[in-house]
């Protein structure tokens, strides 16, 4: 399901998160996106992007996500959510993930919008 303006982004990734579905998610990139998978990285392309999100769906976590701020102009958005996932590691042992997201997404042809460069640890969230 595609993401109809810049708000819907966050909540249609959590929910493709949420049932596992990686093609969904990958729809929600262009294909030459940028993507953060940690703030030590950055990967390009749809390939790189589906093998980061393999990673995070291999968690078979539960993800919330809540839209922060939305900053629009013509065709182009700044993003900020807050999200965390609680899953279990390859060991089972658990796991929980928090941050604060930023993002940049665009207006595509279709009226859809699609992520160009995902930050999803861009502002880590502090006690």
């Amino acid at each position: 399901m595609p993401a109809r303006s810049p708000e819907e982004i966050h909540p249609t990734f959590a929910a493709a998160f949420n049932a596992g579905d990686e093609s969904a998610l990958i729809e929600l990139y262009e294909s030459e996106a940028a993507l953060m998978p940690d703030p030590e990285h950055v990967l390009t392309g749809t390939e790189q992007v589906r093998a980061a999100l393999k990673q995070f769906l291999a968690l078979n976590g539960r993800m919330t996500a809540e839209v922060k701020h939305v900053v629009q102009t013509g065709d182009l958005a700044l993003l900020v959510a807050e999200w965390s996932i609680t899953g279990s590691g390859a060991d089972g042992s658990p796991v929980e993930l928090a941050s604060r997201s930023i993002e940049v997404a665009r207006r595509q042809a279709d009226g859809s919008w699609r992520y160009v460069i995902d930050a999803p640890f861009g502002r880590p969230l502090t006690s």
